[in-house]
């Protein structure tokens, strides 16, 4: 008997509605920080360090390096069991945040610390949301 799990899925906030919103338009919209002259991820109310409240949503390309990856060849819970490996990465935005996300249309052999990615989005209407994955940017 084998079982499936349905996928957990991020949370919508208030402070993070923006940042989804924008995804389901295939955009990427993260805060930016007049104050510190900063952008600012994750979504919060107050700037990081000044705590002032001037943060503003304001559109990115979502381009980026990769900063760091692992490979995860077990599943790391029972509703990923189909997804492995799962290559796990960090990116660094051009703008400075780093985002944690998922490689995809890339074999293992091929990735490299700081090479070009760019944005994936994947719907998932049945859950209303959109994930936002990243593949090698060919530029």
């Amino acid at each position: 008997m084998s079982m499936t799990f349905e996928r957990p899925m991020p949370v919508r906030t208030p402070t993070s509605a923006p940042f989804w919103d924008a995804l389901a338009q295939h955009k990427i919209a993260i805060q930016y920080s007049p104050s510190t002259d900063a952008w600012v991820f994750y979504p919060r109310v107050r700037a990081p360090r000044t705590l002032a409240a001037d943060l503003q949503w304001r559109e990115i390309s979502g381009l980026g390096t990769l900063y760091s990856y692992t490979v995860a060849r077990r599943p790391v819970a029972p509703h990923f069991a189909d997804a492995v490996p799962q290559i796990l990465a960090i990116v660094e935005w051009d703008e400075g945040p780093r985002f944690s996300t998922e490689l995809v249309n890339v074999h293992v052999d091929d990735i490299q610390i700081g090479m070009r990615v760019r944005p994936v989005f994947f719907d998932y209407p049945e859950h209303h949301v959109t994930m936002l994955r990243y593949e090698p940017a060919h530029e």
